[in-house]
């Protein structure tokens, strides 16, 4: 449901992509699949390689809490400090449990909780003009 209202706002305002589960390779330490990423196209030419492999961290990066306290604190704080490091603008942090999400913005070059929002909310970014969705919509 989000790659469909993210590829919505992307064609309102035809800056980016959004792609689902892309593998991220920062490093041959550091891989990851994120849910849900969306970069724009000016980052997108510097961040794929000649295979078509991302090697940097997009503008938004969304993650989809999977069960598990293991898997909680890895969203919530391994990866959080991965793409605060290596250059993300947004991390969208989303709980179907609790149906919020915790929006993450760059703020002298580290991704802090801007708003978490919550069902009657709508969750809109400045990386996407045009873009709007009620939370509740995502769930």
């Amino acid at each position: 449901m989000l790659v469909h209202f993210l590829k919505f706002g992307q064609m309102k305002c035809g800056l980016g992509k959004a792609a689902i589960a892309p593998g991220i390779i920062f490093s041959d330490a550091d891989n990851v699949i994120p849910d849900v990423v969306w970069a724009s196209y000016e980052r997108l030419e510097r961040l794929l390689d000649e295979a078509g492999h991302l090697m940097g961290a997009p503008e938004l990066v969304v993650e989809v809490l999977s069960p598990g306290e293991k898997n909680e604190k890895r969203d919530r704080e391994s990866k959080l400090k991965l793409y605060s490091v290596q250059g993300g603008q947004e991390y969208w942090i989303c709980d179907g449990i609790q149906k919020k999400v915790e929006v993450y913005r760059c703020e002298q070059a580290a991704l802090k909780l801007a708003v978490t929002l919550f069902s009657q909310d709508e969750l809109t970014s400045p990386l996407l003009p045009g873009f709007n969705c009620l939370v509740s919509k995502l769930f």
